[in-house]
């Protein structure tokens, strides 16, 4: 049976390191059968939360913009891949938008398995974790039924195309492959 498999890829360059992990991941779960939908959340509009607390009763955002067709699909997914570019040692501001963004529906993004991909210049993977740290906030404490099942490390990627040239392509490629 295959899976619907979102990917939100949160690098500000097309064709980046992390958004080429994506690509290559997507690739893989394709060939293994899967449907698969990227979102570059750069070429979306998300406005930050604003904190107003609304949607803690009424499960909708006051705010229009993109957010909502976004939280439509990460509730329909059985597979989310999140893939952040690092920047000082923590995901870029557009992925941590689009997690404090989820809020109207996260009790909704339930049982799902989960995918990291995090690219950096470091070549150190444990200088890593402060990113995954956050990843794992979301999902592990605030997602009831999540389960991580991989991370792909893009380190030592700091010009475009760096990582083309990195072992983490085909771990990207062999994690989407797996998924059936």
């Amino acid at each position: 049976m295959s899976k619907n498999v979102l990917i939100l890829s949160a690098s500000f360059r097309k064709g980046g390191n992390s958004d080429t992990l994506c690509d290559q991941f997507a690739k893989g779960a394709e060939e293994a059968g899967n449907h698969v939908e990227k979102i570059f959340i750069n070429s979306k509009k998300i406005n930050f939360c604003r904190g107003c607390g609304v949607c803690n009763t009424t499960h909708k955002c006051v705010q229009k913009d993109d957010m909502e067709e976004i939280l439509d699909k990460m509730v329909k997914a059985d597979v989310i891949v999140m893939a952040t570019p690092v920047y000082f040692y923590t995901m870029n501001g557009q992925m941590k938008t689009l997690i404090d963004r989820s809020v109207p529906r996260y009790t909704e993004i339930s049982n799902k398995d989960f995918y990291f991909i995090v690219a950096a210049a470091d070549d150190n993977r444990d200088n890593m974790e402060k990113t995954l740290e956050g990843f794992r906030g979301f999902t592990e404490d605030c997602l009831e039924g999540a389960r991580e099942k991989g991370v792909i490390y893009g380190t030592g990627a700091w010009q475009i195309g760096d990582i083309k040239n990195s072992p983490a392509m085909e771990e990207a490629y062999n994690a989407g492959r797996s998924i059936k």
